[in-house]
């Protein structure tokens, strides 16, 4: 069975019955529960009305370093974040690729992700793109001994991997690895340890081949494990077993499954 790590459920632009289509087509190809990513704690309150009667799907809360016009303040993030159906904190981060112009709003937003995050107990989701040296300085200054956390979308380098998971982060990897363009982050994905490692869609964006140029789903997870079990030289079955078995150990606040009591 898999799991889609990250998903943007809300995005999609589905009415209420083809959201429940979507999981699913999911399901039947093997997808046992999905985490719907906050971008926005505006507008989190809409994503929990749509995604919160869905079968097998967590929720978390945060602000997205490229939405900053949404920026909130501590206690706010702090208040919505303390909603029981919230599993983690995020997704938050840094990106001087898109936005370097706010970076300054960004690192404030982040390390106040960080402390909700060292509050509540909940693990971090973690956006980062060209901003590998504060990303990896503002964890070490600011997290907790007990936070962990993930680096979804992952494609940055080795090393930065290295760094996240010396301090018990895993590594979410996402449709791109499927791109003829990621053979950098195919070196990567083969050097990161099977038991560090996540799968993830990031839907509605970065659709897998063959559905690139499609809107992503949930359902197309499946392509992304296919294709880093072939990147690994195990099976998809070992990879699936291996990559849900570390989205439970993570987000222990969605509870106890089958495959954690083997």
């Amino acid at each position: 069975m898999f799991v889609d790590s990250h998903c943007h459920l809300d995005r999609l632009g589905k009415s209420p019955e083809e959201l429940k289509e979507v999981i699913a087509f999911a399901q039947l190809r093997g997808v046992e529960h999905f985490l719907c990513v906050a971008v926005s704690v505006k507008d989190f309150p809409s994503m929990m009305e749509q995604v919160q009667a869905l079968p097998s799907v967590s929720m978390s809360c945060g602000v997205h370093p490229l939405h900053q016009e949404d920026a909130c303040s501590f206690e706010e993030l702090l208040n919505m974040a303390s909603d029981k159906s919230v599993v983690a904190i995020g997704e938050t981060g840094l990106d001087y690729f898109y936005s370097a112009e706010t970076k300054e709003v960004q690192l404030t937003s982040f390390v106040d992700h960080i402390k909700v995050a060292n509050q509540l107990k909940k693990p971090l989701i973690i956006h980062t793109r060209d901003a590998r040296e504060d990303t990896i300085n503002l964890l070490k200054e600011h997290k907790g001994p007990d936070i962990k956390g993930v680096l979804h979308c992952f494609t940055e380098t080795l090393e930065m991997a290295e760094s996240a998971m010396e301090m018990g982060f895993y590594i979410s990897i996402s449709g791109i690895v499927t791109f003829k363009s990621a053979t950098e982050l195919q070196q990567v994905v083969k050097a990161v340890p099977l038991d560090r490692l996540l799968i993830e869609t990031d839907s509605p964006w970065l659709a897998p081949v063959p559905y690139r140029g499609k809107q992503n789903q949930p359902g197309y997870v499946v392509e992304v494990a296919e294709f880093i079990a072939e990147l690994k030289g195990i099976s998809v079955e070992q990879l699936a077993r291996q990559t849900t078995k570390n989205f439970y150990t993570l987000f222990e606040h969605i509870g106890a499954t089958p495959l954690q009591a083997k």
